[in-house]
């Protein structure tokens, strides 16, 4: 790179930090100027590929934008700012080697999927008709790609327990990068730009929560709970974007063992950010594969596509009190805990047979961490179409209802038709007695019978209780 006047252009995706940024350091050490950039990709603001469900929802967008507002005051802190753009990544980065004709580097961490790699290859393009130099580096793992036991990638196991015990027996987590107090400034004249508001995207602003470090401790014990704001870490929704790095958790979580205590908690955080990586990893092996309607195993399963039954399952009127909470709750939140993304993507595809496909672009329009690895690999377990060793895993719906909300506090908080029902019997109301449900205030009124779908009879019920006389959901015949 010359010496003198060198602009170094670092294009941030989903990697919104400051701190064990490699783009950043890099171009710190390498160039005279440096500017951070995020473009508003029209493109994530579309239909998905298959239903043409709207990409990004309004839970991840006002994170998006509180990330990328976070991102700029913690730059401006350093000395540097954001630059931030409306427009396709290689359109932007055109323009700016236009306009500024002293841009030396092109810098970002490379993803794993069709889309974003797409985008690498048009920047890779506009920087070669340019004479500008293309480097790139992986920073969105826990392990690094070339610190793998299993190169080339196509080695690598479709069994994750595999994948956990090769690595934890052999690989080691490379250290976070030391960062720059202060950063190199901007090219002269380069205006930041604005960041765009929800109404920008034609979408309204939604509540939106925060969370503390202090959770890890209980990690295990909370991971599959369901009510309250302190089950689960909720890591995830900056890992999604890159506001925290996989490598920083793992030097907290070593010191956390250190000066307080290791525990099964502390272990299943990692473990958790092992499953992160692994679906990254097997994006990068089976490439589209990880969309395709036969999955990585490319198994013929007759998948329905019923777009009646979509609708009730994603606004939470199956009648299974335990799914339709966790819908609302997702609708309503965009959050949902680990237990219930594994419950309501098992209804879909092994008791509603419907493509999974359609919960997957569902998840991608409204959940807050979205990650297209992970979500994609999630559902291809769900669907007995990646990488679950077990045949035919399939949840009761019932049975987990009563094992993880035994009292129903949280169907209750979500299902107020059913608040009239105490204890568990909330997880049944059509096995109740005509004076129960009369004392609870709530009406079960059989009105049709669908087709047998999979296991599962399916029938219609009006649900009507004092508070709530509009809404409706539908229930299961048989309870199972």
């Amino acid at each position: 790179m010359s010496g003198t006047a060198g602009t170094a252009i670092c294009l941030l995706r989903c990697d919104l930090r400051a701190h064990d940024n490699q783009v950043l350091h890099w171009a710190q050490h390498s160039a005279d100027f440096l500017i951070p950039l995020y473009c508003f990709d029209p493109r994530h603001y579309l239909g998905t590929h298959c239903y043409s469900l709207p990409k990004t929802g309004p839970h991840r967008l006002r994170f998006l934008l509180e990330s990328v507002k976070d991102l700029r005051e913690t730059l401006k802190k350093k000395g540097s700012t954001l630059v931030v753009r409306k427009g396709k990544p290689e359109d932007v980065v055109r323009d700016l080697i236009t306009q500024l004709g002293s841009v030396t580097a092109v810098v970002f961490h490379e993803e794993a999927t069709q889309e974003e790699l797409d985008v690498e290859k048009g920047l890779c393009q506009v920087c070669r008709q340019h004479g500008v130099k293309i480097q790139t580096f992986w920073g969105s793992t826990l392990y690094h790609r070339d610190d793998l036991p299993f190169r080339p990638i196509d080695r690598l196991p479709d069994v994750y327990t595999h994948f956990r015990k090769a690595l934890e027996s052999g690989a080691k987590v490379r250290p976070t990068l030391r960062m720059a107090d202060q950063l190199k400034p901007l090219a002269p004249g380069l205006e930041e730009g604005s960041i765009p508001t929800m109404e920008d995207f034609g979408q309204k602003d939604s509540e939106m929560f925060s969370q503390g470090e202090n959770l890890v401790a209980s990690y295990k014990e909370t991971r599959n709970g369901l009510v309250g704001m302190d089950y689960s870490t909720k890591f995830a929704p900056w890992l999604a974007l890159g506001c925290i790095s996989p490598r920083y958790i793992y030097e907290q979580i070593q010191k956390y063992e250190r000066e307080r205590t290791a525990n099964q908690s502390t272990y299943w955080v990692l473990f958790e950010l092992l499953w992160r990586d692994y679906f990254r990893f097997v994006a990068l092996k089976y490439g589209r594969r990880i969309f395709s309607l036969r999955g990585l195993q490319s198994k013929e399963i007759p998948w329905k596509k019923d777009l009646q039954l979509f609708d009730c399952w994603k606004e939470g009127r199956t009648g299974v009190p335990f799914v339709d909470a966790n819908m609302r709750e997702l609708r309503a939140t965009g959050f949902m805990s680990n237990r219930g993304r594994q419950n309501v993507a098992s209804f879909l595809t092994k008791d509603l047979g419907l493509d999974w496909r359609m919960g997957a672009e569902w998840f991608e329009y409204l959940l807050v961490d979205y990650d297209v690895c992970s979500n994609y690999g999630n559902w291809l377990y769900s669907a007995g179409i990646g990488n679950d060793p077990r045949d035919n895993r399939k949840f009761n719906m019932i049975k987990q209802g009563l094992d993880y909300d035994g009292n129903g506090d949280y169907v209750r908080l979500w299902v107020p038709e059913l608040q009239g029902v105490k204890g568990a019997d909330i997880h049944t109301p059509w096995a109740l007695s005509s004076a129960a449900l009369s004392q609870a205030g709530v009406t079960l009124e059989c009105s049709t019978l669908l087709e047998e779908f999979g296991n599962l009879e399916m029938a219609i019920f009006v649900l009507s209780s004092e508070g709530s006389p509009d809404l409706n959901t539908l229930a299961t015949k048989d309870g199972t």
